[in-house]
């Protein structure tokens, strides 16, 4: 099995995938310091069309995803404070195996979010 990183995002206000959204994915080194990866966009699905960490990416180590959620929301004209409640939404996650996979969804709205591992 080769090991990846994907991430999933569903909009609970609308009931749908979350289309366009900007990710941003950044390695966690020890002292903190943060080095972005890449940033991409969900596409109709709300998936990425390419990988978070492809086979070849994989490292053991701490990450997080940044999801742009009130630039998102703000693009449907969806009714948030000013400032927003949430605007980028991080998950810090660790990768332990590199022959792993590991999803990274966010369900996702202008108040609230859930997330978990998949696989």
């Amino acid at each position: 099995m080769s090991g990846k990183v994907s991430t999933h995002v569903l909009d609970t206000v609308h009931g749908c995938p979350a289309k366009n959204m900007q990710i941003e994915l950044w390695a966690i080194a020890s002292d903190e310091q943060k080095t972005l990866l890449k940033t991409l966009y969900t596409n109709q699905d709300g998936r990425t069309d390419e990988l978070l960490l492809n086979e070849s990416e994989m490292q053991v180590g701490i990450y997080e995803v940044w999801f742009n959620v009130s630039d998102y929301f703000a693009s449907f004209q969806t009714n948030q404070t000013q400032p927003a409640f949430l605007s980028r939404v991080p998950i810090r996650f660790g990768i332990a195996h590199i022959s792993d996979r590991y999803h990274v969804p966010l369900l996702v709205s202008p108040w609230a979010y859930s997330t978990y591992r998949g696989s």
